[in-house]
């Protein structure tokens, strides 16, 4: 599947975050190496550092069950929010820390002040909540096991200790104000109950505690006054009834009478019992009249006689209890008229003694509330006194600290990792920030967007001179490309004169030139190298050749141009050496002489080379561009900024000369990956030792072949 465009710029940069890291690799192990025997050496010398804890568990003061029975809490503190980083604070305040310093005696151990002594101490003491429990932790590191342990278990004792004491101040000055609270009630129950002692002294009361008062030393009027209003109810109720049944007895007659008389459940009642008897008697004999007995049968006479007997029995006991009920209803009505003297009496007497009592009454409830207010505050009391003998511990310490006999500080392990992985980042950091800061040459693209020629070859770091190897090396072929494109990229081949320039010494443009020139020769073409660089000349250097006659002494004196130019030891190469360093090196280069010079040399060699000195430093080269037909700039890969890159350019630019490309020198092809592609072909494509031979389709010609027939003799002279 094809990437997208978005996919391959992603991967691009991918690509060149990697080279950025591979072509500075020697400052990433730099820097790594640097940090890691840093952090080594600091690790090496730090002291060694024991850590000991102890484990405690902090409760809120509270008692669940209170000495007297009740289920209490006391006021202690409760486990709010902010409750273990409040003890967290109480266990190194000056106060604990303090006690600590005194029962170790440190400042004399330590042998320094008080204060340093509690400076150290808080940044040696920790502690820290367990996850997920009510324990605290408490850590001290120090170079001392012994110490470590030791001020463990004091900075806990102490804490302990400051922490009971404080809780048993508050707890003395709580029961303390309840003690002053109680006298101060006390006083308040006396003055009441002088009051009150007054006040039933002069109105005749007496005082029988929580209950009922009589003058007498009977029952309270309004009590008595109520007695006897429900006494005077009840007989209202009472004689209502027995009127209602009295006249009811007189309303009724014959069978109803008896059967309503019947039916009241008073006492003496006989026809409630003769009644029923009577009603039986009469069903028998009308049953015996029925079976066919006559009325003067002898059962029938005899059981009528008993009728009328029980008949007459009952009238006469309705005659009775209507004498009697009668009787009932005036003892009655006498009785309600004397409760109704009755309740007058009491309930004007209870009016009375009520206004006369109103003080007295007013006394006694503000003297009995203050007395039971009195004996709760005394309840609490002895509670607070009683809880404060129980034993109730808020603190506990569950681990006491131990020797560790393992430093725990510097951790080598932890501390060489950090530091490797520190220098890790840090120097690729620093990696990206020097290439981020280098706005040096680093790309085909580099040179062709901000010089807008193109890259005529890419010479790979390390090529020598290619005379002094075998023709057919690997190195040969990016000198071949270069040929190459000088031809494709000329646009008219009579422009054989070209000059080579740099921006600066040393980025390798004289050993491009002689290599340039090597491979022309060896490709058929008579070349002729001439050494411009006047001021620092370096050809001569490559073949062995004497400096002493050359080009300045062909300008200065009336030299022919055979005498200045020798053939090396390579077919059709030949040198035209720099000469004497002349006073005024633009001045000569600047000369009719010079111009003739080349005109001269365009018309014998195919192609003229000369090597010009870095046109940044001096004006020679600008006036050799200016001479010749076209330029090379050779730049050196990651060296001079684009800056100066482009100045170079526009120097030849200035002067009137073109610049045909730029050959990318000493280039190191493992930097970037469009490199290697771009020189891979070189070693793929280098012939053998076997088929080496002379060149195909060019014959070897001789510069006396392209002169005039005048010139012929001295070219003989030449060679």
């Amino acid at each position: 599947m094809n990437q997208s465009p978005k996919q391959q710029e992603v991967s691009l940069h991918a690509f060149d975050y990697w080279h950025v890291i591979k072509n500075r690799y020697g400052v990433i192990l730099l820097t790594l190496l640097i940090v890691f025997v840093t952090s080594s050496v600091i690790t090496y010398v730090m002291p060694q550092k024991y850590e000991s804890f102890a484990t405690i568990e902090v409760r809120p003061r509270e008692r669940t069950i209170d000495p007297l029975g009740y289920m209490i809490r006391d006021n202690g503190p409760t486990m709010s929010a902010n409750f273990f980083g409040n003890e967290f604070e109480k266990i190194k305040t000056r106060n604990a820390l303090n006690r600590v310093i005194d029962k170790l005696d440190l400042t004399t151990k330590w042998a320094t002040d008080r204060e340093t002594v509690l400076r150290i101490l808080k940044g040696i003491v920790n502690t820290n909540n367990i996850r997920g429990t009510d324990l605290i932790q408490i850590t001290v590191r120090h170079t001392s096991k012994e110490d470590a342990r030791d001020i463990t278990a004091e900075v806990a004792s102490a804490y302990k200790e400051y922490r009971t004491d404080l809780e048993d101040k508050n707890h003395d000055r709580g029961v303390s104000e309840i003690k002053s609270a109680v006298r101060q009630q006390e006083d308040k129950v006396e003055e009441r109950r002088k009051v009150l002692t007054t006040i039933s002294r002069t109105k005749e009361i007496i005082y029988r505690g929580f209950g009922e008062l009589n003058a007498n030393g009977g029952l309270d009027e309004e009590s008595e006054a109520s007695f006897a209003l429900s006494r005077y109810t009840e007989l209202q109720s009472e004689v209502s009834q027995l009127e209602s049944q009295i006249e009811a007895l007189l309303k009724y007659d014959s069978e109803a009478l008896l059967i309503y008389a019947s039916a009241l459940d008073l006492p003496d009642n006989i026809i409630k019992n003769l009644y029923p008897q009577y009603l039986e008697l009469k069903r028998s004999i009308e049953g015996l009249k029925a079976s066919g007995l006559g009325n003067r049968h002898p059962t029938i006479v005899s059981n009528q006689k008993i009728i009328d007997q029980m008949k007459a029995d009952l009238d006469e006991g309705v005659v009775n209890l209507r004498d009697r009920l009668k009787g009932q209803l005036d003892e009655e009505i006498e009785n309600l008229e004397k409760a109704e003297i009755k309740r007058a009496e009491t309930k004007t007497a209870a009016l009375e003694r009520s206004i006369d009592t109103s003080d007295y009454v007013d006394a006694k409830r503000d003297f009995e509330t203050e007395l039971g207010l009195l004996e709760q505050m005394k309840i609490k009391l002895m509670g607070e006194e009683i809880n404060s003998e129980l034993p109730y511990e808020t603190i506990i310490i569950h681990d006491d600290p131990v020797i560790s006999y393992s430093p725990v500080s510097p951790n080598v392990t932890l501390n060489l990792v950090l530091g490797a992985v520190v220098g890790l980042i840090f120097g690729v950091g620093i990696v990206f920030f020097l290439e981020y800061m280098d706005t040096s040459v680093k790309s085909l693209e580099d040179i062709e967007s901000f010089l807008q020629v193109p890259v005529l070859a890419v010479i790979p770091r390390g090529v020598g001179v290619l005379h002094n190897q075998n023709g057919m090396s690997p190195d040969a072929e990016a000198y071949r490309i270069l040929r190459s494109n000088i031809e494709f990229n000329r646009k008219n081949p009579e422009d054989n004169v070209i000059s080579v320039v740099s921006g600066g010494a040393g980025e390798g443009k004289s050993t491009t030139l002689a290599n340039l020139a090597y491979i022309c020769a060896q490709g058929g073409y008579t070349t002729l190298m001439i050494d411009g660089d006047l001021r620092r000349p370096t050809l001569h250097t490559f073949f062995d050749i004497n400096n002493t006659v050359g080009l300045t002494n062909f300008l200065t004196t009336k030299l022919m141009l055979e005498d200045v130019i020798l053939q090396t030891n390579i077919d059709n190469l030949y040198f035209m050496p720099s000469g004497i360093l002349p006073a005024d090196a633009a001045g000569i280069l600047n000369s009719r002489r010079m111009s003739e010079l080349i005109q001269d040399v365009k018309q014998r060699f195919d192609l003229i080379l000369i090597d010009s000195p870095p046109i940044l430093g001096v004006s020679d080269a600008s006036v050799l561009a200016s001479e010749v037909d076209l330029t090379i700039m050779v730049v050196q890969h990651r060296r001079l900024p684009r800056k100066m890159i482009m100045r170079v350019k526009q120097a030849v630019e200035d002067v009137g000369g073109r610049v045909i490309g730029v050959v990318l020198n000493n280039v190191d092809v493992n930097s970037d990956s469009t490199y290697q592609y771009y020189t891979s072909y070189y070693n793929y494509y280098t012939p053998a030792d076997s088929q080496i031979g002379a060149p195909v389709g060019i014959s070897n010609t001789s510069p006396n072949q392209k002169v005039s027939a005048t010139s012929e003799s001295k070219e003989d002279d030449l060679y």
